[in-house]
């Protein structure tokens, strides 16, 4: 993400299955809408209460983008992460048009009211994972520094810009 990006978080549901694509030059591109709801409990009725449906555009890209192919489908209740873009353009009459969309950072199911099975993908060409190639289940070699210095202590001239 750019400096000066603000990330959004949208929860809702999958409209239709991602549709998985791929540009001129072979790169990994799925689309798909998030439909997200406001409810609200009304009092008086003891009922809840739907409010007007947002419909937003969400687009992932590479790698991600074979995730959200291969695992997210119609229906699915998900938690998306990433950035507005606004993209502008004109129609074959001259009409100006413009729409916002959602760039995709990250994505899941949402775990409120389902379960999911979490299977971590190969790399290309990568050793099949599990806690024996798990890096973060590596211990490091003896008498080795953490990079930074150790914990919480930034290495000069790495430290945080805030």
């Amino acid at each position: 993400m750019s400096v000066g990006e603000t990330p959004i978080t949208i929860v809702g549901n999958l409209t239709d299955d991602p549709e998985l694509r791929y540009t001129p030059s072979g790169v990994a591109m799925a689309k798909f809408t998030v439909a997200s709801t406001p409810r609200s409990y009304d009092k008086t009725s003891g009922q809840w209460q739907d409010g007007t449906a947002m419909f937003l555009r969400c687009t992932g890209w590479r790698e991600l983008a074979n995730h959200i192919a291969d695992t997210l489908g119609k229906g699915t209740r998900v938690v998306v992460v990433g950035r507005l873009r606004q993209h502008n353009w004109e129609t074959p009459e001259g009409e100006k048009r413009s729409m916002l969309a959602l760039e995709v950072d990250d994505i899941g199911p949402s775990l409120r009211f389902a379960t999911a099975t979490v299977a971590k993908a190969q790399r290309n060409g990568a050793a099949p994972s599990g806690p024996a190639n798990d890096a973060w289940n590596t211990p490091a070699p003896a008498g080795a520094a953490p990079a930074n210095g150790g914990w919480g202590t930034p290495a000069p001239g790495n430290e945080p810009p805030f």
